[in-house]
Order: C-alpha cells, then sequence, then structure tokens
C-alpha cells in the first residue's frame, strides 16, 4: 500500500477507535458489531468489541 493510502488509512482507523458507529457504516443488517470503513484507497470489514474496548480488523481490501 503507498504511503499515501496507509497513512489515510490509519487516520480512519484512529478515528473508528474514538468513535466505532461515527466512523463507520453497518455491513449487512446493522448490528452494531461488524461494521465496514472505507477511504479512498482500502475498505476494511471491522469488528467492534463495545464491552471490551477492542476493533478488530476482519477483511482488508486495498483499492488501489
Amino acid at each position: 500500500m503507498p504511503p499515501d493510502a496507509s497513512t489515510q488509512l490509519s487516520y480512519a482507523l484512529a478515528s473508528a477507535c474514538d468513535d466505532p458507529l461515527g466512523a463507520t457504516e453497518p455491513y449487512g443488517e446493522d448490528d452494531g458489531i461488524v461494521r465496514v470503513l472505507t477511504t479512498e484507497h482500502a475498505i476494511v470489514v471491522l469488528l467492534i468489541g463495545h464491552q471490551t474496548k477492542v476493533i478488530t480488523v476482519l477483511q482488508l481490501n486495498y483499492t488501489g
């Protein structure tokens, strides 16, 4: 992943850590747990652990 795309993704993930539901969109049915984060160059599927305050990356696609 090029440096600019990586930087953009890093900022988006940091934003998702601060506000998981505000920085992401529902993935399929909106259960508040599996969410998608999109940037100009990447699509990331996240698992949001509200109780544990942990975000797990389930899938990362670089779109170029």
